[in-house]
């Protein structure tokens, strides 16, 4: 295992962003040569390194993107090649060293393009011009990267030189526009063909760099996981620059870049880092809130041997609760969702239980901290409604908030209190909701907590520890039937029943067909699953939903139909409308359903429910 391969094993890695754009940003104009500036002025190289480690970069790049004899010829400086490529990887060697990160950062040496001759004078080829340069870079960096590799002549000529270094660890890049192609029509499926077929040292992953954004590279990423089992990594620029006072500066913002940084790891990108645009700005948003949220999922919870006999069976589900006792007689279950309110009092919350009580409603589902927002704990809620109504509650864990120590604390307060009902998730990032100075814990994701729970039903904790009884939760987990990858929700979905889950609730469903499908693949689980319905109360509520919410997937059919619907009143009628006919769709293939209440309207949630 290589050092690379060894850095995509332990958790997503971070690469940094552009060097150029910094550079650019301290008054250096393209008129001249950004690799020379590894020799002129190494101050502002190694400056720029600095703030990119600062941020959380766990992969310097090299400032040698096109620091070959071609390139560089035209600044009359071919015969520097050497001395700029062996100095722009000193400055990030110096960089590492002086931030005490020597083994825990690597180093990528950058090889661009090497582009078309100036002259008929110039006849070397292109692959002889990157041996060059590798000779220089490789001895002294810990992998190359191939970055905007656009043509299948690029690619070519890069896998051509990479023959001369059997032992090379490499990633190639590539730059292509949303549909995966070059202007001349070339893209992945070709490239992945010469890659294939390449009689070499084989890459150690595959990139995507620069492109037309974050959305763009999004959908190039749908394309190349289809097509790839090597790891991935992306890099996207920050958009279309605008011209301002004679400057080229790109908008994309750190948070909207995070966003869609969650959504490329979701994907199953191995790293992600940046290219022309993307700032130490960004980079420090991504390491700080994507990052934990993504090792959580990669970490795996310590074997702990219990001594003594084994342990003994958890309580019966239809003992566990009246929810338990519902789907384990088969019954069909209703539900609704009631966020906690912000501050903290319950009068509110506990009046919109009981209504759903007094229709009927099975249990009341109440969310931690949605989209990291800051509200009254759950727990709390769910006391106060479980003593003051009757109503059972399913409480919403969520793993981004507290250590391991504390969330047992947790759970052993529910036990404690009568709360048997729970539904654990991993969590927003802390990014995504009002406080996104905060930090995420993530000790564990939704699978690991699942094992401390079930764990705990056998009455013993993580530390092997035994309780005094075992604790009888019934352990609900989250699924996506529209999830961008299908086959990862399906297979943490497969880890989450066997880790011990007893049943599944679903985002919220607009496209029956698509949970159709989703129930055909986890049939085998046999686990009861309720679905997740909601209703829409206007267009912009839609576009809402299906713009910023992740993981749900809202129809052009049904964006349509709420757009025809002239006032707010006619838009809620319409989305109430158009739960119903879901519910209707969906009753026959599920257990239950689960209505969310929008903004906390209890009254629409149960219009849905009604028939």
């Amino acid at each position: 295992m290589n050092c690379l391969q060894r850095k995509f094993s332990e958790s997503l890695v971070i690469f940094d962003g552009a060097i150029g754009t910094e550079i650019y940003r301290r008054n250096f104009f393209v008129n001249a040569s950004f690799e020379q500036l590894s020799v002129t002025n190494p101050d502002v190289i190694l400056d720029i390194h600095r703030r990119y480690l600062e941020a959380g970069a766990e992969v310097l790049t090299t400032n040698t993107f096109n620091a070959n004899a071609r390139r560089l010829g035209k600044f009359g400086l071919a015969d520097q090649t050497a001395a700029i490529n062996r100095a722009s990887a000193e400055l990030a060697r110096r960089a590492i060293e002086e931030a005490g990160r020597t083994g825990e950062v690597l180093i990528a040496g950058s090889v661009g393009p090497i582009g078309e001759p100036e002259s008929p004078a110039d006849t070397r080829s292109r692959a002889s011009l990157i041996v060059e340069q590798l000779e220089t870079l490789a001895p002294v960096t810990d992998f190359i990267i191939f970055e905007s590799l656009r043509t299948v002549i690029d690619l070519a000529s890069a896998l051509e030189a990479v023959k001369q270094f059997p032992e090379l660890v490499y990633v190639l890049s590539f730059a292509v526009d949303r549909h995966a192609e070059n202007h001349s029509g070339e893209g992945i499926s070709e490239f992945e063909k010469l890659v294939a077929t390449f009689p070499g040292p084989r890459p150690t992953a595959i990139g995507l760099n620069c492109g037309g954004g974050p959305e763009t590279t999004l959908a190039e990423l749908e394309v190349l996981v289809k097509k790839t089992k090597l790891p991935i990594v992306v890099q996207p620029n920050a958009g279309q620059p605008r011209g301002v006072d004679g400057r080229m500066i790109y908008m994309t913002s750190a948070e909207y870049f995070s966003t869609y940084a969650k959504r490329y790891a979701n994907l199953g990108a191995a790293a992600i880092g940046g290219c022309c645009g993307i700032t130490p700005g960004h980079i420090r948003e991504l390491a700080r809130t994507i990052k934990p949220l993504m090792r959580a999922e990669k970490q795996e919870l310590p074997k702990i041997e219990v001594a003594g006999e084994e342990l003994p069976p958890p309580v019966p589900i239809a003992e566990r609760s009246r929810l338990g006792a519902k789907l384990a007689a088969g019954e069909f279950v209703t539900s609704v969702e009631i966020t906690p309110p912000r501050g903290f009092d319950l009068a509110a919350t506990v009046e919109g239980a009981r209504k759903c009580f007094e229709a009927g409603v099975d249990v009341v589902n109440l969310p931690d901290g949605p989209r990291a927002s800051a509200r009254i704990s759950p727990v709390a809620a769910a006391i106060a409604i479980q003593q003051q109504v009757g109503i059972e509650a399913v409480l919403h864990c969520c793993c981004r908030d507290k250590s391991v120590i504390g969330l047992q604390a947790d759970l052993l307060g529910c036990a404690g209190m009568g709360i048997h009902n729970i539904l654990f998730i991993t969590g927003d990032p802390p990014k995504l909701g009002d406080y996104p100075f905060s930090s995420g814990v993530f000790d564990v994701d939704s699978i690991g907590l699942v094992k401390i729970q079930a764990r705990m039903n056998r009455g013993v904790d993580l530390g092997g520890k035994p309780l005094n009884a075992p604790t009888r939760a019934l352990i609900g987990v989250g699924a996506d039937p529209s999830a961008i990858d299908l086959d990862r929700e399906y297979r943490r979905l497969c880890e989450k029943v066997e880790a011990g889950a007893d049943f599944i609730i679903t985002q919220p469903v607009f496209a029956p067909e698509a949970l159709f499908a989703f129930l055909d693949r986890i049939e085998h689980l046999k686990t009861p699953l309720i679905a997740g319905i909601w209703p829409l109360t206007s267009y912009r509520n839609a576009e809402f939903m299906k713009n910023e919410v992740p993981g749900v997937v809202v129809p052009d059919s049904i964006m349509q139909r709420m757009a025809a619907s002239r006032s707010r009143e006619e838009q809620r009628d319409t989305g109430i409308e158009i739960a119903r006919e879901s519910v209707e769709a969906i009753r026959s293939r599920v257990q239950g359903i689960q209505v969310s209440a929008p903004f906390g309207n209890v009254g629409l949630a149960l219009r849905v429910l009604e028939k």
